[in-house]
């Protein structure tokens, strides 16, 4: 089994609360933000596209696609954590096979990652009154990259990927604004039930800043001072 070694940033300590259904951070500044998944998810095209899923496939089966697709990434999410700390045991995830099975599959693209800065760790950013809690931040062949692990039946068509790197994007700011780090790379790893394990690596780029900032202003004029408090 690789071990991987850990540079060891000082991570930061955040805690969470919903507030009128959208979670929000409290930094250590005292300022309150929103999550940046938050943001991303409450755009209207967004909003719009879900509500026709919903629609077309039916509540009752909606709600069951979407509680499966959420139990079946914070399981492998676990166990990729747990492997990226070299505390890997399988047998605590027997009764998951499906995560399992999608993490071995998706092992060997795991392998290229190492140096790791922090996981699972949280951000904030007082310029984008945004926080969340990044996936991973090391390297992924040699190169500093923002990591972020997906799950799906199967590999996505690259417009579905988009606001994935939006939200990368978030992170990397975060990043550079709190320990002073540039990443050169944005890596989007989606584990897939089909056995495949669909990779996506990019540049950091202006047009994705470019729609985070138009989520935050969408964001903001939508829900104002509910959300975001300012130390």
């Amino acid at each position: 089994m690789k071990l991987f070694n850990h540079v060891g940033l000082d991570p930061i300590e955040m805690s969470a609360e919903m507030v009128d259904g959208k979670r929000v951070y409290l930094t250590p500044t005292g300022d309150k933000f929103p999550s940046v998944t938050t943001v991303i998810s409450n755009n209207k095209e967004k909003m719009a596209g879900i509500a026709r899923w919903r629609e077309r496939v039916g509540v009752e089966k909606a709600n069951a696609i979407s509680t499966r697709s959420t139990n079946r990434g914070t399981k492998y999410h676990s166990i990729v954590e747990d492997y990226f700390n070299n505390n890997l045991d399988l047998k605590k995830y027997s009764k998951f096979p499906l995560p399992v099975l999608m993490f071995q599959h998706s092992r060997d693209v795991l392998d290229r990652i190492n140096n790791i800065y922090l996981q699972e760790a949280a951000l904030y950013s007082k310029h984008l009154e945004l926080a969340g809690r990044v996936d991973c931040i090391a390297e992924f062949d040699g190169v500093l990259s923002i990591i972020d692990f997906k799950t799906a039946a199967e590999p996505k068509r690259e417009k579905y990927l988009y606001d994935y790197f939006v939200q990368e994007t978030a992170y990397a700011c975060m990043l550079q604004e709190l320990y002073g780090l540039s990443v050169k790379q944005l890596v989007t790893i989606v584990a897939c039930e089909n056995g495949e394990t669909q990779v996506k690596v990019l540049p950091p780029k202006k047009e994705y800043f470019i729609k985070l900032m138009s989520y935050i202003e969408e964001y903001q004029e939508r829900y104002g001072e509910k959300t975001i408090i300012r130390g």
